[in-house]
């Protein structure tokens, strides 16, 4: 530890000179090893002799006093010249420096009064301040003979001299900035005349004053600091608020004040001040802001600007962003980039990824070598290594890994003559290396076997005699592919191959993201089922900064969730009653209680999140999306929390109002608690809990129901019109001209009487009283058939748009009548916009909305049941008959355009038809292709054709070849056009050859075998044909 002061026990002037001291010694190290230091401090400057060294600060000039390191008097080992000591430069033993005597204001009714010479023709002063507030009043002084008076303040860090006189405008001048750094600033003004100049730091600022005939006449008195309450400036003191800091070296007129004078009480008078000392606090020293956060301050505390650092609160504590995707998953988020911070509250920063959020939210961090690498000419003595850096450090990987339920990461190694293993001696020749830096032999789909692959695992290899397909060292293309999936050693960093030096001899290999998938944090959780059952874990230590953060259930009115003790320290965090979460502390400055008052009970069965934490300024609860509650903390009082006891969560140590419920998620400065695993011996306490579907049902959207799960939930889209994890993906399809989707509920009638299916509440002998059909659509043709159900009976619904361009619903329940028509004839639907249409019928009353804001309701005359319900068609409708004129001519046009989230009830045909699930009697004719109706409308056609057309229809691909996309450019085919025409005549005399090489290697190989790695290489040599755009002769130039 270094310490200086201000006595004078002790001192040395430098002028511009430095001082060394150095110490040697030895550390013990484990295993008898040993380390030997050398310590050298310098003091007064940094000195480099013979090197050529700038540093951005001159050396010291002044004067240090009690320097001490360790208890060791710096200064007296350099008067006895010892040896341990080095000076260079002009260093003498006594300080010249006349003792000048500070004094602090200490609050903003300080003031320090001091008399002048009364109607001098100048009003002058000067003195040398320091603060960290931005505003303040530095002097105030009456003037005589013009009424009004001088001030010198402080504004937004800026110095301003103001000249106030009634019934006129002030004359003022502003100099400096950024003068409430906490350093000292040399301040003089003068006023004579017509004339105001101020001196800031040496920096002259001046103005010219219209005072006409009247002249500046001192009044007397000059108030530092402020003014008292009874006095004529103390309005300004009000407007501006008193000074806090310190002053020194102040002069009246160009007389040095005494300020002994005035602390003996004989000169001048003064109120709450501390005279001949400084009393600043430098309170961002240390930077109790987190995380990067900018610390500023004023006389009594310290702020903190988090911009910028992915942290809010007081402090910089407070992530803003969440854990995991599976935490933003159950935010209700869908698929996309988040920012991801894993150690919440900790020191890792966020960091952006992907997440894909399916019934298991995966989390996907990418790197820099995903592409296919191709190598060659490697050997022991030479190998090749390729290294992976990943959007995140690894320490924020290890982090993520940590959480996760799963980690896993798919490693393709092509190879050509080329082993992973020595036959010889069992030495490796490619391995990869993980994030603790370990060389690993095993590759994707094993096991952590050393020098083991996916096909000795499963039996498989093309040769039985080893582990892995490339030691077989064959002349032809295969592969050792698959997923690495133990986390301890994910993700690979680095790969390393060494045995591509032989002829024909090539490797090539691809690394995919990092995947993870699973929180096993978020759903980690326990029930208590008794009121003296708890959990104990290690004592919570958050000196200076704690949170903790859960999540609750329970049909209790009472209970502690936590508390951990200290002698007098401690925290509890308790449900007080029904509606209100108490946050309790003591840090050595009386206990304090926070609360959360709810409008509604917290004992309601249902998932409820608690956040507290307490710093240096504040302690603050929020519950779920309540207006969070803070308490300041005292100003200079304790700041560290100091416990010792357990930590008892559920519980207390008296075993007395103790919780009964579920607590999840704990999580303890951003670290998790394991609850469930100490629940698993703790008597009564259970690991894990039930009923997520209570809080988290909601979620599950468009009628998706939700299921329970051991460690969670999920949405089930069975019946739902939409897909995705909370079935809010809707399935739409291009419809081409002349196509349709017919779903049958029913082969024939007679079928119905026998069916168990969902589909028998539509047909047989059942009487459909009631139906819900939703559906969205964009088109610009007319006539057009958006919807139709028919049924045994001859009785049909029909959607249609009319020639006029008007939505017609046609309800014909009765075959003897003609049909019930609902009309909307407000615009044109067809106008390419996106339109929603939702129908309700209970036995004759229809209810029907369209685009969400024109509504209709009638009664029907036709009738009050949908009898043997036959099918429903989406587009034309191929086998018309029994229906009426309007609907036959846009039946027999159909439907162009795109149909989305087609719902008949709990019947969606269009899911059926492009995600089928379940075997279905669904027919698809024509062109229908899944698409998405939110793309913008106006395209013709053939061009919506091209573009809604399925993505893919390329046959199956060998697994076992390099894909082309990815593979790197190779330096001997790059070249302009006339390299290409030279490199053609090289490869004829090469075609000849190698194809006589191929027919042999093909005869001596097995049929089948054979088969597969010709069709490996030659989709190889084909890819690389299409990428380095060559002829197809240069593809045998390649092997």
């Amino acid at each position: 530890m270094i310490s200086t002061g201000i006595l004078c026990s002790s001192s040395a002037w430098a002028n511009e000179s430095t001082s060394q001291w150095m110490s040697t010694g030895s550390v013990s190290m484990p295993k008898a090893n040993s380390v030997t230091w050398i310590l050298i401090l310098s003091f007064g400057g940094i000195p480099a002799p013979g090197k050529s060294v700038s540093f951005p600060h001159k050396n010291f000039h002044g004067c240090l006093e009690n320097l001490y390191y360790n208890g060791v008097d710096i200064i007296d080992l350099a008067k006895q010249q010892k040896p341990q000591i080095i000076t260079m430069g002009n260093v003498s033993f006594s300080c010249s420096q006349t003792q000048s005597v500070p004094v602090t204001f200490l609050s903003p009714r300080s003031y320090l009064a001091l008399p002048g010479s009364s109607r001098d023709d100048e009003v002058s002063a000067a003195f040398q301040f320091r603060t960290w507030n931005k505003a303040g009043l530095l002097l105030f002084s009456e003037l005589q003979l013009v009424s009004g008076g001088l001030l010198l303040f402080l504004n937004d860090g800026k110095l301003k001299l103001n000249l106030y006189q009634p019934g006129k405008l002030p004359s003022d001048i502003t100099a400096g900035g950024g003068l409430n750094d906490g350093q000292w600033h040399f301040i003089s003004f003068s006023a004579r005349r017509n004339h105001l100049s101020v001196v800031v730091d040496g920096q002259v600022a001046s103005a010219s004053l219209s005072l006409g005939p009247e002249q500046i006449y001192s009044g007397g008195n000059y108030y530092f600091g402020g003014c008292p309450d009874n006095h004529f400036g103390s309005k300004w003191k009000n407007t501006v608020g008193g000074f806090q800091g310190c002053m020194r070296r102040i002069s009246i007129s160009n007389k040095m004040v005494d300020l002994i004078s005035v602390q003996q009480g004989s000169l001048g008078n003064f109120s709450d001040l501390q005279i001949d000392s400084c009393g600043i606090t430098d309170r961002c020293l240390p930077n109790y802001c987190e995380h990067g956060g900018e610390c500023s301050q004023s006389w009594n505390t310290f702020h903190c600007n988090c911009a910028h650092t992915g942290y809010n609160g007081a402090t910089c504590h407070n992530p803003i962003y969440e854990q995991s995707c599976e935490a933003y998953k159950h935010r209700g988020n869908t698929s996309g980039f988040y920012y991801i911070d894993s150690d919440g509250s900790g020191p890792l920063e966020s960091f952006l990824l992907y997440c894909n959020m399916t019934e298991t939210a995966w989390t996907i961090i990418q790197h820099n070598g995903s592409d296919l690498t191709r190598v060659r000419n490697t050997n022991p003595e030479n190998p090749y290594a390729g290294f992976f850096e990943y959007v995140a450090s690894l320490e924020q990987l290890q982090a993520t890994i940590h959480r996760a339920e799963h980690c896993e990461q798919e490693l393709t190694y092509y190879c050509k003559k080329s082993r992973l293993v020595n036959k010889q001696d069992g030495t490796p020749l490619s391995w990869w290396v993980g994030r603790t830096n370990e060389t690993q032999t095993y590759w994707g789909g094993s096991l952590p076997d050393p020098q083991k692959c996916a096909c000795g695992r499963e039996g498989n290899c093309i040769d039985s005699q080893y582990y892995c397909n490339c030691d077989a060292d064959r002349n032809e293309w295969t592969n050792d592919t698959g997923f690495l999936s133990y986390k301890e050693h994910l993700p690979v960093t680095k790969i390393v191959i060494t045995d591509t030096g032989r002829p024909h001899s090539e490797a090539a290999y691809r690394l995919g993201p990092l995947l993870c998938r699973g929180d096993r944090s978020f759903w980690n959780s326990a029930s208590f089922n008794t009121e003296a059952s708890y959990l104990h874990f290690p004592t919570f230590h958050g000196e200076l900064s704690a949170d903790v953060s859960f999540f609750f259930k329970t049909t209790a009115s009472s209970g502690v969730f936590l508390e951990n003790l200290g002698i007098t320290d401690f925290i509890r965090i308790e449900l007080r009653s029904p509606a209100l979460v108490t946050f309790s502390f003591d840090v050595g400055n009386g206990p304090f209680e926070i609360s959360v008052q709810s409008p509604t009970h917290f004992n309601d069965n249902q998932w409820h999140h608690v956040r507290v934490e307490r710093n240096m300024k504040e302690a603050s609860i929020q519950v779920d999306h309540l207006s969070p509650k803070t308490q300041p903390a005292p100003a200079d009082g304790h700041i560290l929390l100091q416990l010792n006891s357990q930590l008892f969560v559920g519980g207390t140590a008296t075993r007395q109002r103790g919780f009964l419920g579920c607590i999840r998620s704990l999580q303890l400065n951003g670290l998790a608690v394991d609850l469930e695993e100490r629940a698993k011996v703790t008597p009564g306490v259970e690991p894990g809990c039930r009923g997520h579907c209570s809080s988290y049902g909601k979620l599950c959207l468009n009628g998706g129901k939700c299921r329970e799960k051991p460690r969670g939930f999920s949405c089930d889209c069975t019946f739902s019109a939409y897909t995705g994890p909370f079935c809010s993906n809707e399935i739409s399809a291009y419809f081409g001209s002349g196509s349709s989707v017919i779903y049958n509920f029913q082969e024939n009638y007679s079928l119905s009487k026998n069916s168990s299916s969902h589909a028998a509440s539509f047909h047989g002998d059942m009487k459909l009283s009631r139906e819900m059909i939703k559906l969205s659509f964009r088109t610009t043709r007319t006539p057009s058939l958006l919807l139709y159900v028919s049924s045994f009976y001859k009785e049909y619904l029909s959607v249609i748009i009319a020639k006029n361009g008007s939505l017609q619903i046609r309800y014909k329940l009765n075959k003897y009548q003609e049909p019930d028509v609902v009309t909307f004839d407000f615009k044109n639907m067809a106008d390419g916009q996106l339109h929603h249409i939702m129908i309700n019928r209970e036995e004759e009353v229809v209810f029907v909305e369209l685009d969400e804001n024109a509504r209709r309701q009638v009664h029907l005359t036709s009738g009050t049941e949908f009898s043997a319900v036959k099918s429903l068609v989406l587009g034309r409708i191929l086998e018309p008959s029994g229906i009426d004129q309007e609907t036959a001519l846009a039946g027999a046009q159909g439907f162009l355009g795109c149909l989305s989230a087609v719902q008949l009830s709990h019947v969606a045909p269009l899911k059926a038809a492009l995600h089928p699930s379940r075997p279905a009697l669904i027919t698809v004719s024509g062109h229908v292709t899944e698409s998405s109706c939110v793309s913008q409308a106006g395209t013709d056609a053939t061009s919506r054709e091209r573009t809604h057309s399925f993505a893919d229809h390329s046959g199956t691909r060998d697994d076992r070849e390099p894909r082309a996309n990815a593979i790197k450019n190779d330096s001997a085919v790059i070249g302009g056009l006339i390299a290409v025409v030279v490199f053609i005549l090289l490869c004829i005399t090469a075609i000849a050859v190698r194809i006589y090489q191929q027919k042999r290697l093909y005869k001596r190989n097995e049929a089948k075998r054979s088969e597969n790695v010709d069709s490996a290489e030659a989709v190889l040599k084909s890819e690389l044909n299409i990428q380095n755009a060559v002829s197809e002769n240069q593809k045998e130039y390649f092997f």
